[in-house]
């Protein structure tokens, strides 16, 4: 069967989903295809940032993704409250409270009650902001969902197995079927089949540990301490879930990291990091992971492109990955669709990687921070109680959650005002709506804050790509228009009514007039 489509993507995880549903909503003819036939139940990222949170808050998401958070706030408060009751039997049971979450860093927790919440980093950031415990297959459930009502062809159960980029377009090798398609993009995970075809250069440092996640029935487990515990041979953490448990050697990586995960390996794993003679029984979900980080040079090369795992690896620790690979889609996406669509050059291709390597080699470069600071030499032993006593301050432990929390994030876009490069504030407008309710098109935005004729007519030229939005901020202010991209940053900015810039902001971003 010959077939021909778009864009094809490899990989049908939450990165892959996610790049397939902005260029659906483009009206990008998009297949996605995926080895395994189900999602994995392995686990795997049990949160998002706020970046993640606002991508799919624009998309019109937010209630599906508060509908799981209750789900797994219900399992939580239930396991905290059943391990209260074995403390004390006249605790009341309650699984309604709210848990406490603020992240951690190499395992060192950060006390939510010591955060600056009123920082002006998380002023304006709406209602996406409450969502933060949902896991990754939750995430790839809810854009399954939303795949299927835009009418993306999802295939489970086949296999990328070869390709041809042949400058005008790619040829690619699925099961028995050849495809031909204007794009590939990898977003098939570490061991990416297409980042290793297409030839990327992938620089970076070898393992120094191996870890294990899993979850288990297990007996003996009253021994170990909740939560994360450094010990001479490494660390364990047993998470408020029911049998959840990652261990942490410091011993090199896997002899092998194709061979199933055992109750032997992982009983034996966490009894060498806790000392306790725990016995597992039962294996529901494990995984083998390695501190490996990895980053390729580019993101781009000729018709081919790379998104989440396959353009960088790295340790789990701080549960960035599925927010690094979510931010890549979101940004890739809507300049893939305009590329496909014609109105704009593949110059702006080359803005993916611009904006998206500098993140990721700052994931790359924390994950390894933590690392230093779980090694069992004395000297590494010493910076972690250093690091210790810092996050047990105010602004020690702000400043880390601020950097998690993915508040921080800009691209370097130029232009002279503050917002330019930042996520746009999610400021309430006077006819009742939020700014990030404009985006669920997947469209680009002009804000009208001014209500100006005159800034609406030099817009006027790019309407079949940007749509202008004339209602004001409820709370008002200098800031008088902004141009948003589809991902919800701000390309252009201006007070007290000035317009110069914005027709080079709408010629950069979206293409020339018409």
């Amino acid at each position: 069967m010959n077939e021909t489509f778009d864009v094809v993507v490899a990989g049908a995880g939450p990165v892959g989903l996610m790049l397939a549903c902005e260029l659906g909503l483009a009206g990008v003819n998009v297949l996605v295809v995926e080895r395994l036939a189900e999602i994995d139940p392995t686990v795997k990222a049990g949160g998002i940032n706020v970046p993640t949170a606002q991508a799919l808050y624009r998309r019109g998401l937010l209630p599906d993704l508060l509908a799981e958070q209750a789900k797994a706030f219900e399992a939580m408060g239930m396991f905290l409250a059943s391990r209260s009751r074995s403390i004390n039997p006249e605790q009341p049971t309650d699984a309604s409270n709210r848990p406490p979450f603020a992240g951690h860093f190499a395992g060192i927790m950060l006390d939510i009650d010591l955060i600056d919440l009123d920082h002006s980093s998380f002023a304006h950031l709406g209602p996406a902001a409450e969502v933060y415990l949902v896991s990754q297959q939750s995430i790839e459930a809810v854009l399954g969902r939303r795949a299927a009502e835009l009418g993306i062809t999802v295939r489970r159960g086949v296999e990328l197995t070869d390709f041809v980029d042949d400058g005008n377009g790619v040829t690619v090798r699925v099961g028995d079927n050849t495809i031909r398609a204007g794009w590939l993009v990898g977003c098939d995970g570490g061991r990416s089949l297409v980042r290793k075809r297409a030839g990327f250069d992938f620089p970076g440092l070898g393992p120094e540990l191996t870890g294990h996640q899993a979850i288990v029935e297990m007996t003996g487990a009253e021994g170990l301490i909740p939560g994360w515990t450094t010990t001479d041979t490494g660390m364990y953490a047993h998470i408020p879930a029911p049998g959840r448990i990652l261990t942490v050697e410091l011993d090199g990586g896997p002899t092998d990291r194709n061979a199933p995960v055992t109750a032997a390996e992982l009983q034996a794993s966490l009894r060498a990091v806790s000392g306790v003679p725990v016995e597992i029984t039962a294996v529901h979900s494990a995984t083998r992971f390695t501190d490996n980080t990895r980053q390729v040079t580019e993101y781009r090369r000729g018709r081919v492109l790379l998104a989440g795992d396959a353009a960088h690896v790295h340790s789990p620790f701080g549960g960035q990955g599925l927010n690094l690979g979510v931010g890549d889609a979101v940004n890739l996406g809507w300049k893939l669709a305009a590329v496909v669509r014609g109105w704009a050059k593949t110059d702006l291709l080359d803005t993916y990687t611009t904006e998206r390597h500098p993140i990721g080699a700052w994931v790359l470069d924390w994950t390894r921070a933590q690392v230093a600071l779980m090694r069992t030499d004395k000297r590494s032993r010493e910076l972690r109680t250093v690091m210790t006593e810092l996050l047990a301050t105010r602004d020690g432990a702000s400043t880390v959650f601020r950097k998690i929390s993915g508040v921080l994030h800009r691209y370097d876009l130029g232009g002279g005002h503050d917002l330019v490069g930042g996520a746009v504030p999610d400021l309430e407008l006077s006819d009742g709506t939020r700014i990030g309710e404009h985006f669920i098109d997947g469209g680009a935005v002009l804000f009208d804050l001014g209500d100006s004729a005159e800034l609406r007519a030099v817009a006027g030229p790019w309407s079949s790509r940007t749509r202008v939005v004339t209602a004001k901020p409820v709370e008002p202010g200098e800031l008088t228009a902004m141009l948003v991209r589809p991902d919800g940053f701000v390309a252009w900015a201006a007070d007290g009514g000035n317009q110069d810039g914005l027709e080079a902001a709408l010629t950069r971003w979206f293409g020339a007039a018409t």
